[in-house]
Formats: structure tokens, sequence, C-alpha cells
């Protein structure tokens, strides 16, 4: 297919008022607003701005929370997940009386209709016909509900198979074969979905994560992940000898930031090909199912505090989600620590996209400009020199998603400062409601669409050399290795035992 083989650029709507990526952007932030307004109708009768404390037993529950959802976990019977907790009864009898009945079916049609109107709205900002748009979102939404259920099996989930996954692979199942029918297309915006998703993880990278670990965690996050991902870079380029630096830096990216989220940022901004972006995420996927097993086992092995495992596991698996559960394997002190390195490093994801989209700007581009033109230069000495570009060609490619990002992140931050009340507001907000559910959906739609825009013959000349998935191993190990090295040092070097402190309010 042509469209696997088309940059990750922010596309201009051929009529329409704003491009993907501030489409992205202000509508992510406005449904953050419309989260936390909605929230607001649950506030407690005892609500009171900036309380030190909340009274003990105190709720909060979002007025969409049963409209908003995703099913339930299930064993043998999908019902279950689809309509209600109690179509497999439980292995107890006792305990499938005093099991609290949930029905699902009604969390399931609210997020169709609110992803439906959310996807409608950014596709009629972007310049698209409503009328072709709608008939088009069904089928795809479908495919998600389907990798929403198969994630949420028992024995799937117990082996970390995310729904990433399984919207991938069906996605590509379909396009592989029957090929993705026309009238889907319409709704075929993967980049769009995604980078709404990511401006709705504002919501859960809260800078105050920052100073919860102090300066021990910023190293661990901050230090190790860039000298990772300019190494790698540096080894495709001039061991392994790449032949796609887009390839090459997406891949270092996802590997040594923060997985999916950073790929998918970091594409955007070096404009990177679809199919480069779904073989980066494949291998993530792979390599994550993996160490989330394995990396526990080898903390136990190695007998490390369960602060330095935490942080190691923080530091180095990708997805987040898998990050929670390889620490609780460890246990909860290493779950809580693993999670907030991940969120001290999931902040880097703007400036990682900045920093990206000026060395492609100003280096990578230029140099490949020069190089083609080199043979129809006859005398490069007397050649015209060449314009570095300024900071209207870095902006220009910079993607603008990420500001909708930091708004959200910021707002939300200051929001947890006001006082005990707000901080369960936001909690609401996120967790509770609105925010988190439809992040997740947004991300399935989007890798549906990415395996419904993929074909896997254009991932051959990539996996035929071997290079990117010897330039994951290489610089994985080398990740494993300098997180190790700089959790010990912090945590148990320099501050040995230091005391685990909440979160800060993080939601």
């Amino acid at each position: 297919m042509q469209e696997s083989n088309t940059a990750l650029e922010p596309k201009r709507p051929k009529v329409g008022w704003l491009s993907e990526d501030w489409t992205a952007a202000v509508l992510g932030f406005v449904c953050f607003l419309l989260a936390l307004a909605t929230a607001w109708y649950s506030a407690p009768a005892d609500f009171k701005w900036r309380a030190d404390e909340a009274p003990k037993g105190t709720k909060w529950t979002h007025v969409l929370k049963p409209y908003l959802g995703s099913g339930g976990a299930w064993s043998h019977d999908p019902r279950q997940c689809l309509w209600s907790n109690q179509f497999e009864p439980a292995a107890n009898p006792s305990a499938a009386i005093t099991t609290k009945a949930e029905t699902y079916w009604p969390g399931l049609i609210g997020a169709a209709a609110m992803l439906s109107v959310f996807s409608a709205i950014g596709a009629a900002l972007r310049g698209e016909r409503m009328t072709k748009f709608f008939p088009a979102f069904c089928p795809i939404f479908l495919l998600a509900v389907l990798a929403m259920v198969m994630a949420k099996q028992e024995s799937i989930r117990a082996l970390g198979l995310e729904y990433v996954l399984w919207a991938v692979l069906l996605g590509l199942l379909i396009s592989n074969s029957i090929g993705t029918p026309t009238s889907w297309r319409p709704a075929v915006m993967a980049e769009l979905y995604i980078k709404l998703g990511l401006v709705m993880l504002g919501a859960e990278v809260l800078f105050g994560t920052l100073v919860v670990y102090g300066v021990r965690g910023i190293f661990v996050a901050w230090v190790v992940t860039p000298i990772v991902l300019i190494s790698t870079y540096l080894f495709g380029q001039y061991v392994l000898k790449m032949s796609s630096r887009t390839l090459n830096i997406v891949i270092s990216a996802d590997m040594s930031v923060c997985g999916v989220s950073a790929a998918i940022a970091t594409a955007a901004a070096c404009r990177a090909k679809r199919d480069e972006l779904s073989l980066a995420i494949g291998l993530s996927l792979a390599f994550t199912m993996v160490m989330m097993v394995v990396l526990p086992q080898i903390c136990s092995w190695l007998d490390l505090s369960p602060i330095v495992a935490g942080a190691w596991i923080g530091g180095t698996i990708d997805s987040t989600g898998a990050v929670a559960a390889a620490g609780t394997m460890v246990g909860e002190q290493a779950r809580e620590a693993a999670v907030m390195i991940k969120m001290i490093q999931n902040t880097l994801i703007g400036v990682i996209a900045l920093a990206v989209a000026t060395y492609w700007a100003t280096v990578v581009e230029p140099q490949a400009e020069s190089e083609s033109d080199g043979g129809n230069v006859p005398n490069k000495s007397n050649a015209a020199p060449r314009n570095s570009p300024g900071l209207s060609e870095i902006w220009r490619r910079f993607p603008k998603f990420i500001l909708g990002f930091l708004a959200v992140s910021l707002v939300a931050s200051w929001i947890v400062e006001q006082g005990a009340f707000e901080n369960l507001w936001l909690k609401d907000a996120v967790q509770g409601g609105v925010t988190v559910s439809l992040r997740n959906w947004l991300f399935c739609l989007g890798f549906v669409c990415i395996g419904l825009d993929s074909n896997l013959r254009s991932f051959l000349p990539h996996l035929r050399t071997g290079k990117p998935v010897v330039l994951y191993v290489v610089g994985q190990s080398l990740n494993l290795v300098l997180t190790l090295a700089m959790a010990y040092l912090m945590f148990e070097v320099l501050a040995p035992n230091p005391e685990v402190m909440d979160a800060g309010g993080s939601p």
C-alpha cells in the first residue's frame, strides 16, 4: 500500500482550519478540561478548596464512570467482558453470592459515542466530510473492542499481552489478507488518534513526580536515557551502517525513552515512514513482553533492594503498564519506585521530540541534500553555501501536539499542588472517569489503524538484514547496564535506604 510509505509529518487539510498536530493539541486539551468540568458535578458535599486534608472515607466518583469503560476481565465466556461479570460462575460459590454485579455494555456504548464525536470533530477540523466518517468509524471501533476483549482474557493478561499488540495484529490481518476496504479510509486516522491519546497522557505525567525521588530519580531517568539514545543511534549509523536514519532514531527513542509514545513523537519529528514506526513498535512490544517476565527474576537473583529493582525496571521496560506489572512481581515498594521513575522518564517526550526535530532540520537533511547534489556540483569550493535552517523550519517540523501534552501536564500538576480535595478532583477526572479510559481507547483505535495502513512486505527489506533487531538488542543491553549502575549508585551508595515518599498526588 502506498500509505504505508508516507512520512509521518503534519498533514495539511484540504479544506479545514487546523493541521493534524494542532487538532490533537487543541482537541486533547479541551477533552481534558471537559473531564475536569464533568468531575466537578461529583464533588463531595464537604469539598473545600485548598484543604490540607480530606476527611477519611471521602469519595469523589465521576458522573461518567458507568458510561465510559472497556469491559471486565474474563476467563471462558467473553460475554463477561462485554456484558456483565455474572456470566461465569465463580470457583467458590460463596464468592459468587458476595460478588457485586457489574454491567459493562453501557460503558462500551458510551465509549463508542464519545470517541465517535471527538474523532468526528477532529476530522472536521482537518476538512474531512462527516457523511463518510461515521459509517467508516463503526468497523474500526468494533476491531478496537475485539482487541480489548482479547487483552482482558485472564491467561492472556497474565502473559502481559496488552491490547496494543492485538490491535496491531487485527489491523495487519485485514490489510494483508483482504485489504483495507476503501469505505473505511475516512476513519483510518492512526496519527490523530494516537496524538490525541498522548495529549491526554499529560494528565498522568505530573511535574511533582520529579521531586518524589529528587536528584536520585532524575539521574536515573534523565541522565541515562539521553546517553543510551545517542549511543544507540551512533551505533546504528557507524557500526551497523543502517541505511534509514529515521528508522534508526525511532528505534533508539522507542527503546531508551518510553516505548510507543516516544516512538510516535520521534517519528513525527523526523518524518519517519509508517512502516518504520510499525516495525519499531513491533520490536518494542516483543521485547517488553520478555523483559516484563525476565527482569523481576533477575532482580531476585541479584538480591536487589526493592527500590533499586523498581528504579531499574522503570528505567528500562518500555510500556508503563508492563512496568507496573513487573514491579508488582518484586513487591509493592518496587512497583511504586518503578512507576515513579517511568513517569519521570515520560516527561522527556517533548524534549526528545524537539531535539530530534532540531537535529534533523539542521544536520541530517542538509547533509542528505549535500550528498545527493555532490555529483552535480563541479567545484564544491565555488558552490554557494547552503543556508542553515532557521528557527521557523525547526518550529514547522516540531510535533505541535507535544504542546498540548505539556499544557495538560502543567494544569494537572498545578491542580495537585492546590490541596487534598483538588488532588481527589484530578484523580476522579483522570483515573476514575474520563482521560485514562479515552486514552486507552484512542491508542487502541490508533494501533488498529496502524495495522490497517501497514503492509508486511514493506518490513522485509529492514528485517532481511537483521540490523533493527541487533540495534534494539545492543541498545537495550546498554540501557540495562547503565540504568542498573545508576540506580545502585543513587539509591544504595549515595543515599542508602531512602524513605519512599508519597507520589505527591500523582494519579
